[in-house]
Formats: C-alpha cells, structure tokens, sequence
C-alpha cells in the first residue's frame, strides 16, 4: 500500500513519530542525529532512501536552533540520497511569532526559517496550527496547514459541564475562539490585552459575560504563560467560577510551569506537538491529547496523492 514510504525523526519528538507510524503501520526509518565533540551535528542515514517519498517529523521547538539545524540537515542529506520527494512535517514551527516587522530595523524570522527549509531540498511542508496563516504563504513550495481542532474538540465536548463560554486572550484569536465556541453551542468573550515588552503581558477588561459561567481560555501556544494566567486572573476577578486553558502547543518555557502550578486554572489541555517535560507532568493539572492520528492520515494521504482538504477543519 505504502510503496516507498519512509517515515524518519530527529531528537525533538520521537514520541509523535512513533505514534504516527503505528497509526500507520510502518516502521520508523533508520536515522542517527548525533554530535560531534564541538556541538556540530552529524546525521547518519540508516537506510536507502532512492526514490523514496520522505516524511521528516520534527518539531522545531526548545532548544529550537539545535532541532532546526537538525531538520535542515536531514532534509540535505535526503536531498543528496536522491529522495523522490522530501516532506517535512514540522507540528509546532519555530520562529512562528516573528512574522511580520513590528519595529524598525526588526527581522521577520519566519519567512527566514520557510527560506531554510525550502533551500535545504524540502518539497513540501505538514505543519500544525501555525502561529498565524500568512505563515504558509512564505513558503514557494506546497504547504499543507492542519489544525488541531478536531482533538480539541473531541476532548471539550466530553468534560465540559454546565454553561460554558470559550475565552480568546486576545483580539488576534478572536476567530479560532468563535469557530470553537460555535461548535460547542458556547458563549464568547475576549479579553483586551496589552503588552509591554516581549513575554510580558497584562490583561485589562473582558468583553462577554463570564460570571458564575465555567471559562475555557483558548490559545494557539503556552510560552512562558503570562498572558495565560493574568487572562485567568482577570476572568476570576469578574466571577468566572471555574479557568481551564485549551493551547495547541505547550511550549513551557522559563517561569511557565510554575505559573500554571500557582495560578487559579483548574485544567490546561494541550497536544503533544511539543514533548511535555516531567515537570510539567507532575503538576497534575496539565493533560497532553495526541496529534498523531490527524498526521498520520495527512501523511497517507499526500503519499497516496489523496485530498487532504477535509483534514483543514
């Protein structure tokens, strides 16, 4: 069925890549990424590769430089193997906040990275709940953008209890935030935030009514989790009686664990396209849902040369 499929990973989430193909039936393709004593990385390619359809799983996440140097020199060495077509699914994207100039004199890093990738030999880009869309379009080659609604979703619809109202931390979510609470038969309400600097951010007043009603805040990534808990904060402050947090991607950088650990949020959902470190699984308030079956059927069908446009819900 799968005729010269290969599925191969980095470091960053070999987890996933695991997941993904057993939900495909395959076994994951011989690759080492390893180091030499300078830092400098060194990729082995386990297996042959000629004319093969290859799918490159990695997550550009923390420590972001390392994984995607690593995913950039796989791809050249897939290149250099004489692959039919390289394909890299890249579930959270690196770089994604910088990706437009909001200074002078600032880069827009995320069309950097979509340079990268595209000039290492990718032919295609997978990736998940892009940071913002136009992301897509730096990309020159074809770039398949799922969303990890569905699992989301799946998840709400079962746990939820009573009324509830689904939150967007800030205008710019405002649309993802109203596709969910629509689905849900939920309320809406948005929170008019205002940031100082970088990862620093500060929640004013909240439009919607949220009180005595059961909050779901709901974010495309958790960095450090300012927004997160001065969001729930706010919400408490105006009777909510209940803060979950809903964020595709779990980054969990810096005082982000801690936060969440002190903050009055009751549950944070998120996915596993960033690997949960033990710290943040012995909280016991953060729950990880998988992604893999979603990129799993994405991968099939761009093998297969199927439609993936009913996956972009």
């Amino acid at each position: 069925m799968f005729n010269k499929l290969k599925v191969f990973t980095g470091n960053s989430n070999p987890a996933l890549a695991e997941e993904i193909c057993h939900y495909l039936h395959l076994p994951l393709s011989q690759a080492v990424v390893r180091r030499f004593s300078d830092g400098e990385i060194l990729v082995e390619i386990g297996e042959n590769v000629r004319g093969s359809d290859v799918f490159v799983i990695q997550s550009t996440c923390p420590p972001v430089n390392d994984h995607l140097m690593e995913l950039l020199i796989m791809i050249d060495a897939f290149r250099r193997a004489s692959a039919r077509r390289i394909t890299a699914v890249i579930p959270y994207y690196g770089y994604a906040r910088q990706d437009r100039k909001v200074a002078p004199r600032a880069p827009i890093s995320a069309k950097l990275v979509a340079d990268l990738i595209t000039t290492a030999g990718a032919g295609r880009v997978l990736c998940m709940d892009l940071h913002a869309g136009q992301i897509g379009g730096f990309f020159n080659i074809p770039v398949d953008h799922l969303f990890a609604t569905p699992v989301i979703l799946d998840y709400l619809r079962t746990q939820l209890r009573g009324e509830a109202v689904i939150v967007s931390p800030d205008a710019g979510g405002v649309e993802r935030a109203r596709a969910i609470a629509k689905r849900l038969s939920a309320g809406l309400a948005i929170i008019d935030k205002r940031r100082e600097k970088a990862n620093v951010a500060q929640a004013m007043n909240i439009i919607g009514e949220v009180d005595g009603k059961m909050t779901v805040i709901l974010d495309d990534m958790i960095d450090t989790a300012g927004t997160l808990t001065e969001a729930a904060r706010a919400l408490i402050d105006h009777g909510a009686k209940e803060v979950w947090a809903c964020s595709s991607h779990a980054v969990l950088s810096g005082p982000a664990v801690t936060r969440i650990k002190e903050s009055s949020i009751t549950r944070v959902v998120t996915t596993n396209t960033v690997p949960m470190r033990e710290e943040a699984k012995n909280t016991g308030k953060i729950s990880s849902l998988s992604v893999a079956q979603i990129l799993g059927e994405a991968i099939r069908r761009i093998h297969m040369e199927d439609s993936v446009s009913s996956l972009f819900v």
